[in-house]
């Protein structure tokens, strides 16, 4: 996967940059990227999600000091988009603090609710094979004491006095007009005085709950599935997140593995590898297979079996099976041994000098 670009870089600003610099070198490259003016580029819609989830982190002092003291894994999952839809979705308000509410209070529709990530290992042979795993997450879910109001059982939230109910707030510059999220109720228009035990004014209570994940064959350490709307829940009824799941590997006790590729390592008797014979091998998805070796193979000979190794993920055929042939050389020899050898040396001698001539 791509290393994401550094944020300061994506928005072309100094580390040290005023919050104001970074609001300004945000607003124009977000005027110079938005889709409305770049219909149907691709290249243009990525770039705008990329500047706006740097501006949604710079802009927070809480995850710009995160992301100054740890890089992009002090804000991991602070950010997540899918797709450009999703930055309109959760930077509406970013604009309106840009250019003003121009037609009054706006009415928020249901949101998506967030995304989840999990990390699952699997085995070379469970990712070489594919294989369908039920996986168990700890997701929100609202509350039953209050049903997701926050709110102390018999009482309700009340609303907002700084915003009168609207979730934003307006402040007057000259001509223009800045709207923002009301500071007091975060965007909701109410708020809790009398909150709930059970979820401590949250709305949302943990449970544990099964999602059944297939993994293709042929999906390796690194790789990322999405599993659609097993994500968190949205908190005013729209549909819910998405699951991620990153996927990473066990070591195998005899096999690696470069990609498509397997790699093998097999250990051959000296009189073997000048004579000539034949290992029998064990693949991961239990077929045997006969593998030749040649008289005269030398330490280190690799013999390659196409179409042996992992099945290409969404393609046809499978990568190669390399066998790495090492040969077994005894530290301790009998008497016998060793005169054997000495002859044996004799013999070979003269053949060494017809090919050294």
């Amino acid at each position: 996967m791509a290393e994401k670009q550094d944020y300061y870089e994506l928005l072309g600003v100094e580390r040290d940059a005023s919050s104001a610099h970074i609001r300004k070198a945000y607003k124009k490259l977000a005027l110079k990227y938005h889709p409305d003016r770049n219909a149907g580029c691709s290249k243009s819609a990525q770039a705008f999600k990329e500047v706006t989830e740097a501006y949604a982190v710079l802009s927070d002092d809480d995850k710009r000091s995160r992301y100054d003291q740890f890089g992009h894994a002090g804000v991991d999952g602070a950010v997540n988009f899918g797709n450009a839809g999703d930055v309109f979705s959760q930077f509406q308000d970013l604009f309106s603090n840009f250019f003003g509410n121009r037609g009054g209070p706006q009415r928020r529709g249901p949101s998506r609710g967030r995304d989840m990530r999990v990390e699952q290992v699997l085995t070379l042979e469970e990712a070489a094979l594919g294989i369908k795993k039920e996986l168990t997450i700890n997701t929100p879910v609202l509350c039953e004491s209050c049903e997701g109001s926050g709110a102390k059982p018999g009482t309700q939230p009340q609303t907002c006095d700084t915003c009168d109910g609207r979730g934003q707030v307006s402040t007057g510059r000259g001509f223009i007009m800045f709207t923002q999220t009301c500071p007091s109720c975060e965007g909701e228009g109410r708020v809790v005085r009398d909150p709930c035990e059970a979820c401590e004014g949250s709305g949302w209570t943990e449970k544990q709950r099964k999602v059944m994940v297939s993994f293709p064959a042929g999906i390796d350490a690194g790789h990322r599935l999405r599993v659609a709307g097993q994500g968190m829940p949205s908190p005013n009824g729209g549909p819910s997140g998405h699951l991620y799941v990153d996927v990473a590997l066990q070591p195998h006790e005899r096999f690696e593995r470069d990609g498509d590729d397997l790699i093998v390592r097999e250990t051959v008797a000296f009189p073997d590898a000048a004579l000539g014979t034949t290992i029998d091998l064990t693949l991961l998805d239990g077929s045997h297979h006969t593998v030749k070796v040649k008289p005269g193979t030398q330490p280190g000979t690799i013999i390659t079996m196409p179409g042996k190794g992992v099945q290409r993920v969404q393609r046809r055929g499978a990568g190669a099976l390399h066998v790495v042939v090492q040969v077994d050389v005894p530290k301790k020899l009998s008497r016998r041994a060793k005169k054997l050898l000495r002859e044996l040396e004799g013999e070979l001698q003269p053949l060494r000098r017809a090919r050294s001539a």
